[in-house]
């Protein structure tokens, strides 16, 4: 009876670790590559030379820019933008989280 109930546990433990490593190869997969978003989306700012000044609050990341007009909008609200003001030179991003993140990323590459 004893072996019986320790197989029964071995045989468990196995089926969860698999089960772990699996639901660890599915969030691999789909997480996507932070660095590689914001290198979009300063590519869709019009590149680091286009960006003069950015602030964060909250949610919001706030650009001011040389060009407006050649930034992608589209673009931006596909990598996950719930919305985009415009103001003369400055657009309003609403990015959630990753707004502080991409503020240190653009001040690293100036």
């Amino acid at each position: 009876m004893k072996v019986v109930i320790k197989m029964d546990y071995l045989q468990y433990g196995i089926i969860i670790l698999v089960l772990v490593v699996i639901a660890l190869a599915i969030l691999k997969a789909t997480r996507k590559d932070a660095h590689l978003e914001l290198n979009k989306l300063v590519e869709y700012l019009g590149g680091k030379e286009n960006i003069i000044s950015t602030e964060t609050n909250l949610s919001r990341f706030k650009v001011t820019l040389k060009d407006v007009s050649i930034v992608n909008k589209e673009a931006i609200q596909k990598l996950g933008a719930k919305g985009i003001v415009e103001i003369d030179n400055q657009l309003k991003i609403i990015l959630g989280t990753e707004s502080k993140q991409l503020k240190r990323y653009i001040d690293d590459l100036k």
